[in-house]
């Protein structure tokens, strides 16, 4: 039963040390060298677990903001191409602070310039979009 536990403090006092070296090598060599200098944070992990994710489809967003946040309200229109007054339920309302608004406005510019790489540029206005 000891060797076990002594076994396993060794393997802890192993992974530490790896770790803290490989803490270390990922630094900057500017860093390293000069006294005082900030050493960098340690990078996180995120996981993210989307088994439970119930997923809708919207064709309409309204953007709105406070100071403080930031809100996407998502709709579905059915009928893009109806005149006159058209209601249309919100089927979600994401609210965010204006950080995480900006790394999404980042995370969608990439993703729509990749997109237009390869499709072809998108028009946004639907009536320029259909060919009649």
């Amino acid at each position: 039963m000891a060797k076990d536990e002594g076994k396993k403090e060794k393997e802890a006092t192993e992974k530490q040390e790896t770790a803290q070296q490989t803490e270390q090598s990922q630094q900057p060599a500017a860093a390293q060298q000069q006294p005082g200098a900030q050493q960098p944070v340690a990078q996180q992990t995120i996981r993210v677990d989307d088994s439970g994710v119930a997923a809708s489809y919207a064709n309409f967003c309204r953007v709105s903001s406070t100071p403080e946040e930031l809100i996407l309200d998502l709709a579905l229109n059915p009928n893009p191409f109806a005149t006159g007054d058209v209601t249309l339920k919100v089927s979600q309302r994401i609210i965010m602070n204006h950080y995480t608004a900006k790394r999404l406005l980042g995370a969608l510019s990439a993703a729509i310039q990749r997109h237009e790489q390869v499709f072809g540029v998108l028009e946004t206005d639907v009536r320029k979009r259909v060919i009649t």
